[in-house]
């Protein structure tokens, strides 16, 4: 079972991957472009929470798994 705080981290890894992605392949900054450039204090925030959320995802691989569902026959 996953927590709410799970998902929040797993979006903002996406939206993080998403504009690393949009980096590399166009020289597009998403965030910043939102949000008046790199060093503006929004763009700041929204790159550490991305941070954050990259490491609170590493304890994902750590947690127990539940099986979907076990088939009886």
């Amino acid at each position: 079972m996953t927590s709410t705080i799970d998902n929040i981290a797993l979006v903002l890894v996406i939206i993080g991957a998403l504009n690393w992605g949009c980096i590399g392949l166009f020289g597009f900054d998403v965030v910043a472009a939102l949000f008046g450039g790199q060093m503006s204090i929004i763009s700041r925030i929204i790159y550490s929470l991305v941070g954050i959320a990259g490491l609170w995802s590493i304890t994902l691989l750590f947690k127990e798994k539940i099986p979907a569902k076990t088939r009886t026959e």
